[in-house]
């Protein structure tokens, strides 16, 4: 396992052929494409569409994915599910498999308090040898994890074993709650498509964890940030927040549509194709806006980089 978990880790995105199957020579290019840009790895989750698979295609997604990182970077396994014994089955077989680390979300079919969802998350990490990323996704799907719930984790596990995606609103505000009630111990990610990647940024992320569809910008923006460049900063990031804010308006199914139109445009992916059944379509004049800010991303990557968006295969 790498030393540390940090830096750009973006969100795998299943491609599927035009029947659902998953397509796994779209999946190897997007794999190698991520390295391409600068990814310090991936992750699965919730916009890999991991409740849409099988168990069977679970595990075998996590086994393809440990294989193609090939050691060049970090493989975190999205395993939340519905039970307890679920995500330790999805948990187990994700160690097995070789990956660096997992990654859960609370179960989202009933709304647990806090000691059951304590008791979730302390089953996965007794259960596994891997550092586990606690994923609050509430603001597009399931509950708020509390506060208390966190820091008890760390307490339990110490930061080298449980890190945090927080992404219930307002992200900001909650993320610094959470740095300071641990004394800055805990590791935390930003996730939201990096809608609000700087603000988190200042308030002492370790890395972030967007989808795949505008890598090069962000691991652009991620460079920009290190290396405390305020034009370049927001030259990068505000067609970004513009290009996410389609995205949000429908939420789970919005980032979905638009991440695989722009990777099956980009040449990554041989279909847009998502797993029925699904609320949100794109229509014509959002995707006439989303190609024009596309347009204004890979602008600003080439005054910020020299260079054109690597995206084109």
């Amino acid at each position: 396992m790498p030393e540390t978990i940090s830096g750009v880790l973006p969100v795998v995105h299943t491609p599927f052929l035009e029947d659902e199957s998953i397509d796994y020579e779209s999946l190897a290019r997007q794999i190698e494409w991520a390295f391409a840009q600068g990814a310090h790895g991936y992750c699965t989750g919730m916009v890999s569409e991991l409740l849409r698979l099988s168990t069977k295609e679970r595990v075998l997604l996590n086994e393809t994915l440990a294989e193609a990182n090939a050691g060049r970077g970090v493989f975190i396994a999205g395993v939340g599910a519905e039970s307890t014994r679920q995500a330790i089955e999805y948990a187990q077989a994700a160690e097995d498999s070789g990956c660096d680390a997992i990654m859960a979300i609370p179960p989202i079919s009933t709304a647990l308090p806090p000691r059951e969802l304590l008791g979730y998350f302390s089953t996965l990490a007794e259960h596994v040898d891997l550092p586990l990323v606690v994923q609050d996704a509430s603001s597009y799907v399931g509950q708020p994890i509390p506060q208390d719930v966190c820091v008890r984790l760390l307490d339990d596990f110490g930061p080298d074993r449980v890190l945090f995606k927080p992404e219930a609103a307002p992200v900001g505000p909650n993320l610094s709650a959470l740095r300071d009630s641990t004394g800055g111990q805990a590791q935390i990610f930003d996730g939201s498509g990096g809608v609000s990647l700087v603000d988190c940024y200042r308030r002492g992320i370790v890395g972030t964890m967007p989808g795949m569809e505008f890598l090069s910008g962000i691991v652009a923006l991620w460079k920009a940030l290190e290396r405390d460049d305020e034009q370049a900063t927001y030259d990068l990031y505000l067609p970004i927040c513009a290009l996410v804010s389609l995205q949000l308006q429908a939420g789970l199914d919005g980032f979905l549509a638009i991440e695989k139109y722009v990777l099956a445009k980009r040449g990554l992916f041989a279909t847009d194709v998502r797993r029925k059944p699904h609320a949100w379509e794109m229509d014509e004049e959002t995707r006439l806006e989303l190609e024009r800010l596309l347009g204004q991303l890979d602008e600003a990557i080439q005054r910020v980089t020299g260079e054109r968006s690597k995206g084109e295969q």
